[in-house]
């Protein structure tokens, strides 16, 4: 049997998953994302991926921008949808809504629950030092990220991860549960588990948040940098000017000699903490392509025992 599914997402990681459903031959009535945003330097509108994914695909595409109004609700009860797949799509829909679907709204999540419910799962584990995450499609209910668990994969968070990194490998591997969710909601066998524990909450990232702090230890600092990469992406300032650092790892080392956190260690940007240090690999000045820190060094003067901002 075909369903006729309702497709809610907005961000890059939202595609594969959209794509999936499609590969499955399931009618896909409406894609709903976020509206155009400005973006790049000339801050043009520009269409989320999932909406320019669904161009490619012929697929009809509405961006409301708020899901509250009651003539949005009324076009999505229209459609008589079998069930509505939402992945990152950025707003929180009524009751109403979630009970529009014939099947409800399933939810694909990126962390495993009820850690980390929330806007920024994904940032919020790697800045936490968890060592696993995972992605599960939840059964959406009133409540931030409370509904029954459907389906469920754990994923290693590894050392060199970044924001980036661990939300494309979740993004694949979350697409994945979609033809297997769907293929048991058809037949009926779509089970479900209660969460268990205390939940965790992933609050929006700040950009105040942004903003290096050398006086946290190199472990947390490391785990700080890779969880804001590529965005917003932690910041610094040479000379006045802001630095982004896009990649860093953290160094063994067993003494910084006294050296105040912030202080340059050596001719390749190992950078004194509260304990330890950590060294930066990849960074991005104002008005730059992101390159490698020996790249950065050509041009710059940052000498062994220069002090960051």
């Amino acid at each position: 049997m075909t369903l006729h599914v309702v497709f809610m997402g907005t961000p890059d990681f939202a595609v594969p998953s959209l794509s999936e459903i499609l590969s499955g031959g399931h009618r896909v009535v409406r894609v709903y994302t976020q509206p155009p945003r400005p973006a790049g330097r000339g801050r043009s509108l520009t269409k989320s991926p999932v909406h320019q994914f669904a161009d490619i695909m012929g697929l009809e595409v509405h961006t409301p921008e708020k899901f509250h109004n009651s003539s949005v609700i009324d076009e999505l009860e229209r459609l008589n949808a079998d069930v509505a797949c939402v992945a990152a799509y950025g707003q929180i829909l009524p009751v109403r809504a979630l009970e529009s679907p014939k099947y409800g709204c399933l939810n694909l999540h990126g962390s495993l629950l009820p850690r980390w419910r929330g806007a920024a799962p994904v940032q919020r584990a790697i800045m936490a030092g968890d060592d696993k995450t995972g992605v599960q499609i939840i059964r959406m209910e009133k409540g931030l990220d409370a509904g029954d668990i459907l389906l469920s994969e754990t994923v290693r968070i590894k050392p060199e991860d970044t924001a980036g990194s661990l939300s494309d490998r979740l993004s694949r591997i979350g697409a994945g549960l979609w033809p297997r969710a769907l293929a048991a909601l058809e037949r009926g066998g779509l089970t479900s588990t209660l969460q268990e524990g205390k939940p965790t909450y992933a609050r929006k990232i700040d950009k105040d948040e942004a903003r290096i702090d050398w006086n946290r230890t190199a472990r947390s600092l490391d785990r700080h940098i890779r969880g804001l990469a590529p965005f917003p992406g932690a910041w610094c300032e040479v000379n006045d000017k802001r630095l982004k650092v896009h990649l860093s790892e953290y160094a063994e080392i067993g003494d910084t000699h006294g050296r105040p956190p912030g202080t340059v260690l050596d001719d390749n940007l190992l950078v004194a903490c509260a304990s330890g240090a950590v060294r930066l690999l990849e960074v991005q000045s104002a008005g730059k392509p992101k390159m490698s820190a020996q790249d950065y060094l050509h041009g710059a003067d940052i000498p062994k025992g220069y002090r960051f901002d």
